[in-house]
Parts: structure tokens; C-alpha cells; sequence
């Protein structure tokens, strides 16, 4: 492994363990998600009032292209609950795995439209939207799954710490080439990090849905 994976993998785990804190805090009823990140308090003065406001991290805008060849940005995900994960369809390594708790995730919430499974690939020279698509025919993913391909220096740029607190790099070194988080990142309506997952972990699914249940009822 590269020094600059290490590096890398260094950095993700420390967002990914602070985010695991916060995420994995049993919360009650009344609770909302946390939403995690850096944020910087502004004040404004609005007719003579000052007000003070707090703009949270949120997801960058990007524009990537899906299975079917459409475009997805921001706009399409617009009042959309999402998680956010990141692989390629030759990993040898985890992604069957996390490809497989995703499919029960998207399955549950695949009659619920304001909620959306988005896969980001980290090999789009190999991972064509043909080939993504025939991935997810394979896998029996549901309509509600994206499988999204783009130009890896802004697919690694999103997977950063300015994105989805994940990782992703090209390493020759690493199993198939390429090295990835198996993170899940749940994002909100209005594109803020409200939860990190470990996707790798079949017990994760079970919170996973009931904070996704708890974003919709109660944002």
C-alpha cells in the first residue's frame, strides 16, 4: 500500500470514527439526527435586526451520469433522503458485501420516493453506464438505486472530507486497483451528513432504516 493511501485511509477513518460516535448515539423519540461536520455561524442584519444563522457542511454540487445514461446532480436528488456509498463492479473485496446490505436497504424503502440508494463508482473507465446497469440487473437492484459514473478526480474529491466523509483513490497496489471506504453516508433533504456508517456490517442495516424512518417523520 502507497503512502498516500495510508495517508489517506488515516484521515477517512478519523472522520469515520468521530462520525460512528455521533451516528451510533441510541437517540429517543423526541431526538433528531445530529448533522455532523464543520459548521460556521454567520450574522446578518435584516431590517435593522441582526440575525444569526449556522450554515452546515453540506454535499458539493456535482453532475454525474447514472445507469441509464441520464445525468444526476443535485437538482435530481432535490428533497431526496439518500445514502451514499462508493465501489466498482470488479472489487474483490468488500463491495459484494456492501452491495448486498445496500440491496436490503433499498428494498425496504423502494415503495417510498422520497428516498434514493446512490452509488458512486471509483473505476469509470471500466464502469460504463452499461456496465453499471448490467451490475445492478445482476444484483436485482430496485428503481430506487442510482449507480453513478464521473470523472475520478470529482468522484475522489466527493468521497473527501469536503463530500461524504468517505475515501476513495486509485492504488495499483491496492485489491483490484483501487482503494475505498465502505462507508455509508446518509445525507438530508437539504444535502447535510446526518449519519457515517460501517456498510461492511450486516447489523448496521437495522439502524440504517430506522434512522432513514426517523429523517422522513421528523427531519
Amino acid at each position: 500500500m502507497s503512502t498516500y493511501s495510508r495517508i489517506g485511509i488515516s484521515v477517512t477513518l478519523f472522520l469515520f470514527l468521530a462520525c460512528q460516535f455521533i451516528a451510533c448515539k441510541p437517540s429517543s423519540i423526541s431526538d433528531r439526527l445530529p448533522i455532523l461536520g464543520e459548521r460556521e455561524i454567520t450574522e446578518t442584519d435584516r431590517d435593522g435586526t441582526k440575525v444569526i444563522d449556522t450554515l452546515y457542511h453540506t454535499i458539493p454540487d456535482f453532475a454525474l451520469v447514472d445507469q441509464d445514461s441520464t445525468i444526476v446532480s443535485k437538482k435530481t436528488l432535490k428533497g431526496k433522503i439518500y445514502l451514499a456509498d462508493f465501489f466498482f463492479t470488479r472489487c474483490p473485496t468488500i463491495c459484494p458485501v456492501t452491495s448486498r446490505n445496500l440491496l436490503q436497504i433499498a428494498k425496504h424503502f423502494v415503495n417510498e420516493p422520497r428516498v434514493v440508494i446512490v452509488s458512486h463508482t471509483v473505476d469509470p473507465k471500466y464502469d460504463r453506464p452499461y456496465i453499471l446497469k448490467r451490475y445492478a440487473a445482476e444484483l436485482g437492484a430496485p428503481s430506487n438505486w442510482l449507480f453513478l459514473n464521473g470523472p475520478k478526480a470529482e468522484v475522489y474529491k466527493l468521497a473527501g472530507a469536503g463530500g461524504y466523509f468517505s475515501f476513495a483513490q486509485e492504488d495499483p497496489n491496492a485489491p483490484g486497483g483501487f482503494d475505498h471506504s465502505g462507508a455509508f453516508t446518509l445525507v438530508d433533504t437539504d444535502f447535510r451528513i446526518r449519519a457515517v456508517y460501517d456498510g461492511t456490517k450486516t447489523d448496521s442495516i437495522p439502524k440504517i432504516i430506522t434512522d432513514i424512518q426517523h429523517l422522513l417523520n421528523k427531519g
